[in-house]
């Protein structure tokens, strides 16, 4: 038990560091921060400690970080495959470790090399996929890792569960058209919310298209959530971690699509930064929701799940 509490410490510990590169990688991309410490890594600039500039600290600080969180990472993964009696725990550190390792690479490769917009947007995709799978390993060791191992009587039909895996691809896709927004500065393409440019469909043409099929990925994501809440609330009972899991991302999804109007309204104010950032860790916190409904999904297999429905009717 005490070598549990002490993996749960550490899975945590590990959750944090990532959501915090996650947020400190967005901050970097929106200060434009990434040749701050030229085209030198791991030094900076040349040196161990580089010389004071906003571009460079930032850029620096973020890789400080990274470096910090991966000895986290390692410790984490050290001692869920010394004392985890959970596969599922193991492959869940082993995937952030993967991801962690991969994202830094994919780093170093930017600094060093130039990279086009289309790689760029890979590097936030694969930072998220490790907020996920550390996410996915601290909620091993709370209430909710029975659901994600053996279940929890929740019962579902085929079509909803193919659904919640086929939204969780989806999601990863909107996230990466975000990205891509992001590193082509098509921010602006689209003036105004929640027409783009004053238009339903503008022209399709250069940053305004780029921003559009976003807005439009965005929405579509939204109205995918909503119709699958609707058939898990009919189908899974208000206490299982299904229904909450999926309640949950319908709410944060609405968030995200509000706060994605917030971002293009406060272009060129000072609260864009803010903005930005609040975007960032709000698709941070769906994606990893769905993933945890996903895994959940996977043990609710042969399910009469139209019976449960039918007793629930008046």
């Amino acid at each position: 038990m005490k070598m549990e509490r002490r993996m749960k410490a550490w899975s945590l510990a590990s959750m944090l560091g990532m959501f915090l590169i996650l947020v400190m990688g967005a901050l970097v991309t929106k200060t434009e921060s990434g040749r701050g410490c030229g085209d030198d890594w791991p030094l900076c600039n040349g040196k161990f400690v580089p010389a004071y500039t906003i571009e460079s600290f930032i850029e620096y600080s973020h890789r400080f970080v990274v470096g910090v969180v991966g000895l986290i990472l390692l410790a984490t993964t050290i001692l869920v495959f010394l004392y985890s009696r959970r596969k599922d725990a193991k492959w869940y550190v082993g995937g952030a470790m993967f991801f962690t390792v991969l994202q830094a690479i994919l780093g170093a490769m930017a600094v060093v090399w130039p990279q086009s917009s289309a790689i760029l947007a890979l590097h936030f995709g694969f930072s998220l996929m490790s907020f996920a799978f550390t996410l996915l390993l601290y909620l091993v060791f709370t209430k909710f890792g029975d659901a994600m191992n053996k279940g929890d009587g929740t019962r579902l039909s085929g079509g909803v569960r193919f659904s919640v895996w086929a939204i969780l691809v989806y999601s990863y896709v909107v996230v990466y058209l975000g990205a891509f927004v992001r590193h082509t500065e098509a921010m602006g393409g689209c003036i105004g919310w929640p027409l783009c440019n004053g238009q339903v469909i503008p022209e399709l043409s250069g940053p305004t298209g780029i921003a559009f099929i976003h807005r439009v990925g965005a929405a579509v994501l939204g109205i995918a959530l909503l119709v699958l809440f609707m058939f898990v609330r009919g189908q899974a009972s208000r206490d299982s971690g299904m229904y909450q899991s999926i309640r949950l991302a319908f709410y944060l999804v609405i968030l995200q699509i509000l706060s994605g109007g917030f971002v293009t309204l406060a272009i060129g104010y000072d609260i864009y930064l803010l903005a930005s950032l609040l975007h960032a860790m709000l698709i941070s916190f769906l994606f990893g929701v769905l993933c945890y409904s996903a895994i959940a999904s996977l043990h609710t297999k042969g399910a009469q799940a139209q019976a449960y429905a039918a007793r629930r009717l008046p």
